[in-house]
């Protein structure tokens, strides 16, 4: 579609498939991660002339923007976000202190404004302009990460404020919440139970869970014409885990669901 779109945490499980396809669609990708050496790879595998690296540690508002707007000097405004980055440390309360609550606050929620500010007075002056958020079900409900959860909570109240005082510029904001997503994320829980995703798989009405071409999927309809008035929307892409529990309907009407 020869748009500019920027994506956060673009080496990771979703983050790399969202590039590519991006670029599958036409569009150049300012690929935003920590990982210089994993960004050299993914431009050298996607093609440099649709891939340009973009090195910033999101938790440096400062560092975001002079990063973005170097790349944005070179490859040309952007016309799209795509917040993607996001990391989840301790599991519960119990092992929550006060450096894991920041970390994870820190990177998904403030890292989140960082990647948005370094690019909405671009957008707010060409009147144009597209932002997905990446949240999470746990964001909705309590689903364990509390510090996580508070912070993609927190997304889901930003992306409406986003909706609503950017709505009259032209800007679209969305959020997209996945459920469980198989990714490398996983992968300290699969060595602890390597049964987890089948133990985890009766909670979901579909008895499935997204891929990352999923959440891409969901990502690029929303970024796209064919959403062009839908705005401040939290889109649960989660094998119907939101729409309720099923085990519990089924012990609360004493059939089989």
């Amino acid at each position: 579609m020869n748009r500019v779109v920027l994506v956060t945490g673009a080496c990771g499980g979703i983050g790399s498939v969202l590039t590519q396809r991006f670029v599958e669609a036409g569009d150049t990708v300012l690929a935003l991660d920590m990982n210089e050496t994993a960004l050299a790879a993914l431009a050298d595998t996607l093609g440099a002339a649709h891939v340009a690296p973009v090195v910033a540690d999101l938790g440096d508002a400062a560092a975001v923007r002079d990063a973005v707007a170097q790349a944005v000097a070179q490859r040309g405004p952007v016309d799209v976000v795509v917040a993607n980055a996001g990391a989840a440390l301790a599991g519960t309360l119990a092992q929550t202190d006060a450096a894991s609550w920041q970390h994870d606050v820190h990177l998904n929620l403030n890292g989140t404004y960082h990647t948005v500010e370094a690019v909405r007075e671009s957008m707010v002056q060409r009147k144009s302009g597209v932002l997905v958020l990446i949240g999470s079900v746990n964001g909705m409900t309590a689903l364990g990460h509390p510090a996580y959860s508070a912070a993609k909570a927190g997304l889901i109240s930003y992306t409406k404020a986003l909706a609503i005082e950017l709505g009259r510029h032209g800007i679209r904001a969305n959020i997209v919440c996945p459920g469980t997503v198989k990714t490398q994320a996983w992968q300290a829980r699969v060595d602890k139970d390597p049964q987890v995703f089948e133990t985890l798989k009766k909670w979901y009405p579909l008895g499935d869970f997204a891929t990352p071409d999923d959440i891409a999927d969901a990502v690029l309809f929303l970024a796209s014409p064919m959403a062009r008035v839908i705005t401040g929307v939290a889109l649960p892409v989660d094998g119907g885990l939101m729409a309720g529990n099923r085990l519990m309907a089924a012990e609360l009407t004493l059939e089989s669901l």
